[in-house]
């Protein structure tokens, strides 16, 4: 009885919050405050399914009382049968949804809704890791296009013999970070290169950085802090060159963080692209604060600025893919090389999830 006044207090205050904030967004000082406004308006779409299973459990548990009285009062055995189904149906239904709310009430990380970049790079493996980081960008764009996300390539410097030294892809959508925010580290690959005469299968390796998408406001950047290199674009073999000075490369001075974009044939859209990836780098290192910050508080599944640690392998002769984090251990590698990663990422989002409530104690 007390945890289910504890709960309703607590989801009673959340109302109280939302009704607050539903005011608030339609002062138009608040509205004037783009900023303000926009902050305010996740909350209250964060609110709203908690407030909504809230009207629900209201309901179910004046029904209980209900049922109850009537079981206590009602002298027809008939009517006191009734009762007593409608007593055991709103119990399964009351504790299904304080499941459900216990689940809307774990925190949320603020940076879920955001957009991505995700940056792949061929690691330990030479030509092997190359071709790997295009296997994982076709991977991922596969997957983005299954989720209804739009892909688009910020920059890319193309393997001689196949695949990508690096490659920085920007994918926008609903709850794009919140999904793929799992996906950096390093990916292992272990197969028969193409290039291998003698059929022994070689370990290679390529690194993925998912980073959630810097808006405007996100990071304030200086512009007189910032160099702007122009040069000519090139692609692998000497294709896709560009006759004039339109690939653009961005330093931030005061962190040394660099940022540049050779894919469009315009420096304008370059330049726009470059900026994009150098503010979200910038703002990168203060995300990575706020990870290292949750990381002393309890196991977190999404890697800091670490990009060192082993999170997957890719078994090719066996078919298998290993998740090292949760031992989880799949047999169906083409699937998942063909986007269907839903499996994967939902088993460590339960995980993570589960890691939250056990920081933060039961709800």
């Amino acid at each position: 009885m007390n945890d289910q006044l504890d709960l309703t207090g607590k989801l009673q205050a959340i109302k109280e919050r939302w009704l607050n904030i539903q005011e608030q967004l339609s002062d138009p000082d608040i509205i004037a405050d783009m900023k303000r406004f926009k902050s305010l308006n996740k909350s209250y779409r964060d609110m709203e399914p908690v407030v909504q299973a809230y009207t629900q459990y209201q309901l179910v548990l004046s029904n209980l009382e209900d049922s109850k009285r009537m079981l206590n009062t009602e002298k027809d055995d008939e009517m006191r049968e009734m009762a007593k189904a409608e007593i055991l149906s709103g119990e399964e239904n009351k504790i299904r949804l304080e499941e459900e709310i216990r689940q809307l009430l774990i925190p949320k990380d603020p940076e879920d809704e955001k957009n991505a970049i995700i940056e792949i790079r061929a690691g330990t493996g030479g030509d092997e890791a190359a071709i790997f980081a295009g296997d994982l960008a076709e991977m991922y764009t596969r997957f983005c296009g299954k989720q209804g996300w739009k892909v688009e390539v910020m920059n890319e410097s193309q393997s001689d013999k196949g695949g990508f030294k690096e490659v920085v892809l920007e994918v926008s959508g609903e709850q794009v970070y919140g999904r793929l925010k799992y996906e950096s580290g390093v990916h292992r690959v272990q197969r028969v290169p193409e290039t291998e005469s003698q059929g022994r299968v070689h370990t290679s390796a390529a690194t993925v950085a998912v980073l959630p998408e810097a808006e405007e406001f996100d990071v304030e950047i200086n512009t007189t802090d910032i160099k702007v290199d122009v040069f000519r674009a090139s692609g692998a073999g000497g294709q896709h060159v560009n006759r004039t000075e339109s690939a653009v490369r961005m330093t931030h001075i005061p962190t040394g963080i660099v940022a540049e974009c050779q894919d469009e044939r315009s420096q304008i859209k370059n330049r726009e692209k470059a900026m994009k990836v150098l503010r979200t780098r910038i703002y990168e290192k203060f995300y990575n604060e706020h990870l290292d910050k949750i990381s002393k508080q309890r196991k977190t599944l999404v890697s800091t600025g670490d990009r060192s640690a082993k999170i997957r392998t890719y078994n090719y002769p066996q078919s298998r893919v290993t998740d090292h984090r949760i031992n989880l251990t799949l047999y169906n590698l083409p699937d998942v090389m063909n986007g269907e990663l839903d499996e994967v990422i939902n088993a460590l989002q339960i995980a993570e999830n589960a890691e939250k409530m056990k920081a933060e104690g039961a709800i």
